[in-house]
């Protein structure tokens, strides 16, 4: 089955003006402290994995420069004691010499050094034109200022390689999946971080295969980790990603932090940064701009995903800001078969954008989505403020079960604030299903669209001191309730 055209975030750029207004990245960036290595050096702090009928919390954060933080999902196991530099293995960085090589010599060098504390391997500044490889253990991978590497436009030096086991086969076509530009898996202790350098996959030959129905196979991510644990990620630009820019799928102990993610707001999903089946996962203080969603949190496609059962929980995203003219600054779905539970969504900011927060769910999904706290959320110019959505007809085989429903609750939403939004928030369920325990409090919309009255189906909750008045599946039970209590 081609799921091509089915993409619930497919491009139309025809609905969209030119001059998007947008800060400048430099400006945000100045802004944002840099993650300083002595912060890294004490106790890992973990997310309160708590009830379903409590919000979920970032308990034990730290106080960095720029606010709290839970960096400390990496535990840093010491210094590297070896240092070398991608020149030492024949690198040329004159962004036309292939350097797929001397990357794969380096980490295969590097990783002699695994039980020596690790090594590191320096990107001096230049344009490092290279295929696909792979990470090892131990490694930090460190781009220096005006250090950037290249996607090859090759595609034989994106090799195909398995489908994950969660999705049971590529996302946008039967089969295999091309590799990420940058991969590992099983690995442990991974620190990939530098000066503000880039990684650019040059995806515009990507999209076009894209685009014409020429694509064989799944495209690649630019930076793709399976099965790894204890990474840090961290102050580097993330460019022109063929598909989803960064993946961490069946990870553990992960840090997104201080990161740039662009690409052309027409280029098809592109999403910035999409956790997986993981758990423990930070990211923080991050400029996003995509044609699909900013963040999207997954767990497995389908009946792959149900049987799998390996959930994505206790995911912190804070202080993202950004802009996708079709998708959601944060989105939870549509492949959420797994589950996802205890996730802390806090100072966003969007705009320009189709939605500011959106949870995705199908019939034959299954799963649940549990214990999601939001707040503290900024918009301009944002169709639907916060949307529950369904019904994307999006399975990967015959093999899915139409009695597979998916049970979403405890989801809070606080503090919000919207200015020149074209309607109302947008809350959708699924007959049948569970959509209940939903608290909506302390919302601010100026709809200037027709459509200001609130649109729910299907769904159960309690709203406060909300503006347009909500719609009437969210009742409000006077001065007991849970949610106008709730912290």
């Amino acid at each position: 089955m081609d799921v091509q055209e089915k993409h619930p975030c497919m491009w139309r750029w025809h609905r969209w003006q030119d001059g998007l207004r947008r800060p400048s990245v430099a400006l945000l960036l100045g802004a944002m402290a840099l993650l300083g290595w002595s912060s890294l050096q004490s106790t890992p702090a973990w997310v309160a994995v708590s009830p379903a009928a409590a919000p979920a919390t970032a308990k034990h954060d730290v106080d960095v420069a720029g606010g709290r933080s839970c960096v400390e999902f990496y535990r840093p196991v010491g210094p590297r004691n070896v240092v070398f530099s991608i020149k030492e293995f024949g690198g040329v960085g004159d962004g036309r010499t292939s350097n797929t090589e001397a990357f794969r010599r380096a980490v295969r060098r590097l990783g002699e050094f695994g039980d020596k504390g690790g090594a590191q391997l320096n990107v001096p500044p230049g344009r490092w034109l290279t295929g696909s490889f792979n990470l090892t253990s131990n490694l930090t991978l460190f781009l220096e200022k005006d250090a950037v590497i290249l996607g090859s436009q090759d595609p034989e030096e994106w090799p195909v390689i398995e489908p994950l086991p969660s999705y049971g086969r590529g996302r946008e076509r039967l089969g295999g999946r091309h590799i990420s530009l940058i991969h590992g898996e099983g690995l442990s202790d991974v620190v990939i971080t530098g000066q503000n350098g880039s990684i650019d996959g040059q995806g515009k030959m990507w999209w076009d295969l894209w685009w014409n129905r020429t694509l064989k196979h799944t495209r690649g991510h630019l930076l793709e980790l399976v099965n790894s644990e204890n990474i840090l990620i961290s102050n580097l630009t993330f460019r022109n990603s063929p598909f989803w820019t960064i993946h961490p799928v069946y990870c553990s102990n992960v840090v997104l932090k201080n990161l740039t993610v662009l690409a052309p707001l027409h280029s098809p999903n592109t999403d910035g940064i999409d956790p997986d089946s993981s758990s423990h996962v930070c990211i923080e203080d991050c400029y996003i701009e995509s044609g699909d969603d900013l963040v999207a949190v997954k767990s497995g496609w389908d009946h792959y995903g149900i049987a799998m059962a390996h959930p994505s929980s206790n995911i912190v995203i804070r202080r993202v800001s950004g802009t996708t003219p079709t998708c959601s600054g944060v989105g939870i779905g549509s492949e959420m078969s797994g589950g996802v539970s205890n996730v802390v969504v806090e100072n966003l900011h969007v705009w320009d954008s189709a939605a500011a927060v959106r949870l995705k769910t199908d019939v034959g999904r299954g799963g649940y989505i549990t214990n999601v706290t939001v707040t503290n959320v900024t918009m301009e110019r944002v169709k639907i403020p916060i949307r529950f959505s369904r019904g994307s007809n999006d399975h990967p085989d015959e093999g899915w079960d139409p009695k597979a429903f998916p049970i979403v609750k405890g989801v809070r939403i606080s503090n919000v604030v919207g200015s020149d939004v074209d309607k109302a928030p947008v809350l959708e369920g699924i007959e049948g299903a569970v959509y209940e325990d939903v608290c909506i409090r302390n919302f601010s919309l100026s709809v200037t669209g027709r459509e200001a009255k609130w649109h729910c189906e299907f769904v159960a909750g309690e709203a406060y001191d909300v503006s347009p008045s909500p719609c009437l599946q969210l009742s409000s039970n006077g001065s007991s309730s849970w949610c106008r209590h709730s912290s």
